[in-house]
């Protein structure tokens, strides 16, 4: 798939960038979606889960695909977008050991994760770090949309409102995952395509 409405020198340059995604759920599976169908072809992601039930109310899967490995029903869906993808999946828990070397190559970092040890694992191993990280926090619930926004932390670009985090009594919503999963990738393709973020 070609984004007809790019420039050939900003095709180019989607085509060429390494992002890499930590996480294949709400965030993960929509900002590789969103990332893809604008003309990115090269990602890296990594998620050790599997598709349930309960994710379709706001995760790029389908109810055929509950049971299996999220990375590899998110590969699926992505080479229907588009089948010349470059894609490297991992179905693995990230760890300090192992989460430099599995993004050693890409140029761009997304966070895309639920577990606050694991966001705190690779917010450690990449925070001061030359390459941008994209996070987000705080996006569970309905409405409020305004209140999330990009906030610019050295590195860090973080999504979210900061505040409504996932509990029993606030649950993960498509709309609002969906606001801040957006926001992830269009961050991304500004600083790829060199544009106001």
């Amino acid at each position: 798939m070609t984004n007809p409405y790019l420039a050939a020198a900003e095709r180019e340059k989607l085509e060429r960038v390494q992002v890499g995604i930590a996480g294949a759920g709400g965030l993960g599976s929509n900002v590789a979606m969103h990332l893809v169908r604008a003309g990115v072809k090269r990602l890296t992601i990594c998620d050790f889960d599997t598709v349930s039930e309960s994710n379709l109310n706001r995760q790029f899967f389908f109810r055929d695909q509950v049971g299996m490995k999220k990375v590899e029903a998110l590969r699926d869906n992505l080479l229907r977008i588009e089948p010349d993808l470059k894609l490297q999946i991992d179905d693995r828990h990230l760890d300090v050991e192992g989460v430099r070397a599995l993004y050693a190559d890409c140029d761009i970092l997304v966070e895309a994760l639920d577990v606050a040890e694991t966001k705190a694992v690779f917010y450690n191993a990449f925070l001061g770090d030359k390459r941008p990280v994209v996070g987000a926090s705080g996006l569970a619930g309905f409405g409020r949309s305004n209140a999330i926004r990009l906030k610019k932390l050295g590195n860090l670009y973080l999504a979210g409102d900061g505040e409504a985090s996932v509990s029993d009594t606030l649950a993960p919503q498509s709309a609002r995952v969906g606001i801040a999963a957006a926001m992830e990738a269009n961050t991304v393709l500004a600083l790829v395509l060199g544009r106001e973020i």
